[in-house]
């Protein structure tokens, strides 16, 4: 039913509620029966007590000791210090002179010196301090309710949302009062809003429980002036206007920009990050609104955690906005961001899978590979290495050759463009999540304030003596000369990068010999084995059978084993040079090691994988005239071709690296040194206890600022293996889906549980992340491209289907594909030793070349030149049909969604005429402070489907602003 905008009824006192600031929780409210035995190493729960039988709900900073002594004034930052026993008179005067310009500030302090070894110092920042910088840096805050009521009732009371939820205009005649709709809703609008509602219903299951974490609205918004109070709703108890994250925001604001130098000779001797880096202080940090423990008072911690961070949540969505309310932007848009990607990997996998049963269906019907299997057809090879190896059986691949076909058919092509595709429909549907996030949460006119210098930056530049002037803070800030100081450090410095680069080359060498002559001593078995049949034996025979399999599964054990190892490394070089650059702000910082951690992780993570794909087996030579390298042959392809090897190669690196790095170091490795701190620990129970809530966060891991750094890189490394080599490896999908999964959990319980509460800072997207996105999606292009031409056996099929087969099949390719070679015409020296085969004359080896008995013999044959320039065409057209696509996909998809965009500006609109005529009924001397406390339920603020996230928003009590379950919730 159409539902006409109209005012919602008010009775009594309710036009004069109040907005709820603080969020508060259904459920248990106190500590139960089971509390004290859901203790862990850091206390029960922060010492509190509560009374479970009240019947009246406490708020959540009621819960733990986030006060002052007084009871009324909210912690809002902790800074602690130990004992500096080298300068402790410097750092206590720079602590007391930044604490007295805090103070002249306006922040309030108080102390907890107990004589331990670490002391505190508890900030709190009244209401007018946090007034005055929201009116300084234009914080978006909300608008009065009845502000916007009254003006979309002036304006909108024309507008209605039809059955299919699109906003149209009634107009109605004068003669039958007949309401008719413009426009009308077409077939296709139908259609797809009837398709919208089956997928809602379809994800109802894996939704999180709204009765405890209801849907958030957006509410009408401007910048804050405080000339302007009358505009926005302020509750009676003003400190709970601005939310916990905008009160550490702000405080961090100030306490990075206050001097703790008496004098004014250290132009740069400020800020709370400084006075971290010269140790005057040991740790800055925002508390923790509670505990997490089952057992523990209901706080906004403890529901995170029991409905987000909580293994079984894993199958559930993120409740995002709640995130963002606790963690902040910075950290919600990351968890936003891997929940999207996650999501649009379920998609990729399903076709991963199809194509992958695809390739089990046909592996053993298809003709080349029956062919292949056929003992009848007596194909002698040539040897794969020289003396040592003798001549084998081509049957004796068989198993290796059915397990290729299942990933090279030619589903692998649909597969590679279908994966293109997805990377670019993935970057373009996050550009509109992303803006739609913007709206959602005032970021999108949200611009990165001046950043300060780094305090290593100014540290080492202490006593330079080149200054130069801030073009946007008008300060003299040292200045390093950029062809004098600046350039040879950092040609130096990308000088040792590409020697770590070629360190991961020299590993992948290492391998490829590795490889080599373990295949070499392989091929030995049958010499030194004998054929009774014991197991000894039997091992023996299963190893030699499969001892291609055997090599390339070892290879890419120890390449792992080498790429962990170098990650180590590479990673504290990669700090050490980006620190040797000294870059003045953190931005720069974290771009520059952003870039050199991926550029090396990518060399080493891929080079080997890159080496199989596009050169193992490309430039062998011939048997009689191989080409070497360092005096050993090159390593070639078996009959069944590289790209199983390759699949294998990625499979074992990709999975391997998941299940180390993201299941052993992030799941196992901190339970451990948590069990190993316990057993260490000599605190008594009653001294846990007795610890306050900054003491026990205190003793918790830092929330550093490269914590995303890490977590970004990891997943554009997925990124990397899903979309580059697509093409090898249809699973892919599916075992970054399921790590994924994992991981989401892994990275929100560790926020939750393991890290202090971090900042809660700002920002508008994923930084340069989306850039490097984009480039992987480009090479991926030209990498799956080339995959197909040169790895795959497709583009040689599709050749000699279309040319040279009598009935346009595959049988007789095995044939084609095969060389013939005149024994006799070995080296001496290269001849096989083994011949329990017999003597063989003539023996195969994998190339379009001509026979011994044509002339120019050995040489390519027309074949190799149909195939060359059929897989030369193929890439051209290949690249060029999918970049076409792809950037028509690009043009298509618009970055804003277009209903985004007039929502963006009827709100500027709206806004602007709330102000313009609020203003004008001021200086008509009205009184706008009547208009303080009344507010629109939902139904009614929504003018529009599209005002917020959701169309359907969960439907909150109008007379009491709560939801269906009684929870309040808070913006």
């Amino acid at each position: 039913m159409a539902a006409k905008y109209t005012p919602a009824p008010r009775t009594g006192d309710d036009s004069k509620q109040k907005p709820v600031r603080l969020q508060t929780f259904s459920g248990a409210n106190g500590l139960d029966e089971e509390a004290q035995r859901h203790t862990d190493d850091e206390g029960d729960v922060d010492g509190q007590t509560a009374n479970s039988t009240q019947d009246k709900p406490k708020l959540e900073t009621d819960l733990r000791n986030l006060f002052f002594d007084d009871g009324k004034r909210r912690i809002d930052f902790i800074l602690a210090w130990t004992i500096d026993h080298k300068r402790p008179e410097t750092a206590r005067q720079a602590r007391q002179v930044f604490e007295e310009n805090l103070i002249k500030e306006g922040l309030e302090l108080e102390y907890d010196t107990r004589g331990r070894d670490v002391n505190f110092v508890k900030v709190h920042a009244p209401f007018d301090v946090l007034k005055r910088y929201a009116d300084i840096l234009k914080l978006r805050m909300p608008m009065k309710m009845i502000l916007a009521e009254q003006h979309m009732k002036e304006k909108y009371s024309d507008w209605e949302e039809d059955d299919f939820g699109l906003i149209v205009n009634r107009t109605r005649t004068s003669n039958n009062n007949v309401a008719s709709k413009t426009p009308l809703p077409s077939v296709g609008a139908r259609l797809w809003n009837n398709t919208i509602q089956l997928v809602r219903k379809f994800m109802v299951p894996f939704h999180y429980d709204e009765t405890v974490l209801p849907t958030v609205s957006r509410s009408y918004s401007c910048p804050y002036s405080s000339s302007r109070e009358y505009l926005f709703e302020i509750p009676e108890n003003k400190d709970e206007y601005f939310s916990k994250a905008i009160r550490s925001w702000i405080v961090d604001y100030i306490l990075r920009r206050q001097s703790f130098n008496v004098s004014n000779s250290k132009t740069f001797s400020f800020g709370i990050k400084k006075m971290l880096s010269d140790g005057f202080y040991s740790a800055a940090y925002p508390l923790h609104e509670g505990h997490w423990k089952a057992g523990s008072a209901n706080n906004a911690r403890k529901v995170l955690f029991d409905h987000w961070a909580n293994w079984t949540n894993c199958l559930k969505f993120q409740p995002i906005d709640y995130i963002r309310f606790y963690f902040g932007e910075k950290i919600a848009l990351y968890f936003a961001w891997l929940g999207f990607y996650t999501l649009m990997l379920v998609p990729a996998t399903v076709v991963g899978l199809a194509v992958f049963f695809y390739g089990l269906g046909i592996m053993s019907t298809n003709i080349a590979s029956k062919e292949l299997c056929d003992p009848h057809n007596n194909i002698t090879m040539c040897p794969l290495c020289d003396a040592r190896c003798p001549y084998w059986k081509l049957s004796d691949a068989c198993s290796h050759a059915k397990a290729s076909r299942i990933f090279d058919n030619g589903a692998t092509v649909f597969f590679a463009i279908f994966m293109s595709l997805w990377g670019t429909l993935f970057l373009e549907f996050w550009k509109r999540k992303e803006a739609t996030i913007q709206y959602k949460w005032d970021l999108t006119t949200f611009v990165q304030e001046e950043e300060p210098p780094r305090p290593e930056y100014l540290s080492k530049l202490e006593n330079w003596q080149i200054f130069k002037m801030n073009p946007v803070t008008g300060i003299q800030e040292p200045h390093l000369p950029f062809w004098k100081r600046r350039f040879p450090i950092f040609l130096a410095s990308y000088s040792i990068m590409l020697f770590l680069a070629a360190i991961a080359v020299t590993a992948v060498i290492g391998v490829i010999a590795y490889r080599v002559s373990m295949l070499a001593a392989l091929q030995l078995i049958p010499q030194h084995v004998s054929s009774n049949s014991t197991v000894v034996a039997t091992t023996a025979g299963l190893i030699y059978e499969n001892a291609s399999l055997v090599t390339t599964v070892t290879a890419a054990l120890i390449n792992l084993a080498i790429i962990i190892i170098l990650n180590v490394i590479y990673g504290h070089l990669a700090f050490w040079l980006t620190d040797w650059e000294c870059l003045r702000t953190q931005s720069e910082y974290d771009n520059s090691i952003t870039i050199k951690l991926f550029a090396l992780q990518f060399v080493n993570y891929f080079c080997s994988i890159f080496y199989i794909a596009f050169f193992k087996g490309q430039f062998v030579g011939r048997p009689g005239k191989y080409r070497t390298i360092f005096g050993g042959r090159q390593e070639e392809c078996e009959a069944g071709g590289c790209l199983i090897e390759l699949c294998i190669q990625l499979a074992i690196i990709m999975v391997g690296k998941q299940l180390i790095q993201n299941n052993f170091i992030e799941i196992v490795v901190p339970k451990l040194i948590k069990l190993v701190k316990r057993k260490c620990s000599k605190e008594t129970r009653e001294q846990k206890l007795a610890k306050t809530p900054w003491e026990k966060d205190y003793i918790l891991a830092p929330a550093e600022s490269m914590s995303l750094f890490y977590e970004y890189l990891e997943m554009v490394l997925q990124f990397g293996f899903l979309t580059i080599f697509c093409a090898a490896f249809p699973l892919a999908p599916l075992f970054a889906l399921l790590n994924n999964i994992v991981e989401i959990r892994v990275d929100a319980n560790k926020f939750t549980t393991h890290l202090r509460r971090p900042l809660a800072e700002k920002s508008a997207n994923i930084g340069i992340w989306y850039s490097v996105l984009y480039g992987i999606s480009r090479i991926a292009i030209i990498s799956n491209a080339f995959i197909i031409a040169l790895t795959s056996e497709f583009i040689p099929r599709l050749v000699y289907t279309s040319r040279y087969s009598p009935d346009e099949s595959l049988s007789g390719y095995i044939n084609f594909t095969m060389a013939y070679f005149n024994t006799s015409d070995f080296a001496p020296s290269d001849r096989p030793k083994d011949i329990h085969l017999g003597v063989i004359s003539m023996c195969r080896y994998k190339d379009f070349r001509n026979p011994p008995w044509e002339d120019p013999e050995y040489r390519r044959s027309t074949a190799f030149w149909h195939v060359l320039a059929a897989r030369l065409a193929f890439v051209v057209v290949f690249e060029n049909v999918v970049v076409v696509i792809t950037s028509l996909i690009s043009w298509l998809i618009p970055d804003v969604p277009t209903i985004l965009k007039e929502q963006i500006h009827r709100e500027a609109y709206i806004t602007n005429e709330i102000v313009l005529k609020t203003e004008l009924r001021r200086a008509q001397g009205e009184d706008l402070n009547s208009l303080g406390g009344a507010h629109l339920s939902d139904e009614n603020l929504r003018y529009s489907p599209h005002h917020s996230e959701d169309i359907e928003l969960k439907k909150r009590s109008p007379s009491t602003g709560k939801s269906k379950s009684g929870s309040q919730i808070y913006i």
